[in-house]
This record gives C-alpha cells, structure tokens and sequence, in this order.
C-alpha cells in the first residue's frame, strides 16, 4: 500500500489523532504561558530570583522526556494527566528566560515617566512593561509551542493522545506492510502542526505587536 493509499484508507484516524495533538499542545501552552509570564513579572526584578526561576526551568529540559513521562505514571497513572504534566513543565523555560529578558529590557525611562503621572506599580506593569515586553514573550511562546509538538509524540508511551500514537504503532510493527507508513503519517502530521501554529503566532505578532515596537 502506498503512503496516499493510507491516509486515504485512515484519514479519519489521522484527523483525529492531529486533532488530539494540537489540542493538548495549545491547552499545555496556554497553562505553561500564564505560569511562566507570572514567575517572569515575580522574579524579574532580582537577579538572583530571575536566575534561579531560569536554572530551575532549565534543569526540567535536562530530563528525558520518556523518562519524565515514565516517573509520572506511577503517581497520576496513564493517558492525559502525565502528558499534560510533563508538557507544561517543558514549556517554562523558554517563557520564563524571555518574560524576564522582555521585562527586564524596558526603558526605565518610560517607567519613570509612567510613575510620574500616578500610575500604580500594577498599572504600570499591565499597560507599560508587558505590553513593551511582549515581542520577546511572544518569541518564547513560539519556541516552547515547537518544542511540545515534537515532545507531545513521546505521549503514546503513556497512553496519552495525539499522532504519537501512530508513530509507537509504526516502529512497534517494523517489517509489517504498512508500518513505515504510520511512522511518515505521524511525523508529517506532527510538522505540518507544528508549521500551522508557527503561522498563527506571526499573524498575532501582526495583530498585537504595533508596527514601532516591530522595526
């Protein structure tokens, strides 16, 4: 059977498991970004706090992701909890070092000046510093999406959705007529997410990065 052939016959399976896919992926990175925007604005102010928030988001990297997947089944067991555990836990990083870069890279002056005219340290965080940090965020945001698309294959060891499951199927039947099929369906499947994600955090880019900030 040729790979057209396949994803004629398993279109449906294939849509399903991309859906699964991107949907852990967008729900882990909406978790992973609201906590690691929220220890960059705790800790951007000290340097000793900024270092070790980004040693300590660091050192999660360092950890293989099967074996992160493994040490959590015995404590949440199988399927969504570990892959969404682990997941969010390796997107940190790149959000955590580039909130606090972003943060710490706006001109005092402007914040000075918004301190001036009675802005709130609150306010000033809200409407000054986030919004002017936001390029390098976002930059962050990007970089952790790609990351967890590749690593969100590794799932499949735990039961946990998404196309890792057809590439876990694939290398486990190696020699069967179809298996380097489901290897190729599962990993153009996971590019081609990965491609459609990036597109989209450019043209938020577009929307929300005003065009002085973007030059």
């Amino acid at each position: 059977m040729s790979f057209w052939e396949y994803l004629g016959n398993r279109h449906q399976t294939l849509l399903m498991d991309a859906y699964q896919h991107a949907s852990v992926v967008f729900q882990c990175m909406v978790v992973a970004t609201a906590a690691g925007v929220l220890i960059g604005v705790v800790t951007y102010r000290s340097e000793w706090a900024g270092n070790l928030a980004t040693t300590a988001t660091a050192t999660v990297l360092t950890v293989p992701s099967l074996a992160m997947i493994g040490l959590l089944i015995p404590v949440v067991g199988l399927g969504v909890p570990p892959t969404v555990i682990s997941l969010t836990l390796y997107g940190l990083l790149p959000i955590v070092r580039n909130s606090i870069v972003g943060l710490r890279g706006v001109d005092p002056m402007l914040v000075d000046a918004a301190r001036g005219i009675g802005m709130s340290r609150l306010m000033r965080l809200v409407r000054v510093e986030l919004p002017l940090a936001w390029p390098p965020i976002l930059t962050g945001i990007r970089v952790s999406t790609q990351m967890l698309m590749g690593i969100a294959a590794i799932a499949a060891y735990a039961s946990g959705p998404g196309l890792g499951n057809e590439i876990f199927r694939g290398l486990a039947s190696l020699g069967s007529r179809n298996a380097l099929n489901q290897v190729l369906a599962g990993t153009v499947g996971i590019v081609i997410l990965a491609l459609l994600f990036d597109a989209a955090y450019v043209l938020i880019g577009w929307l929300t990065i005003p065009r002085g900030i973007r030059v």
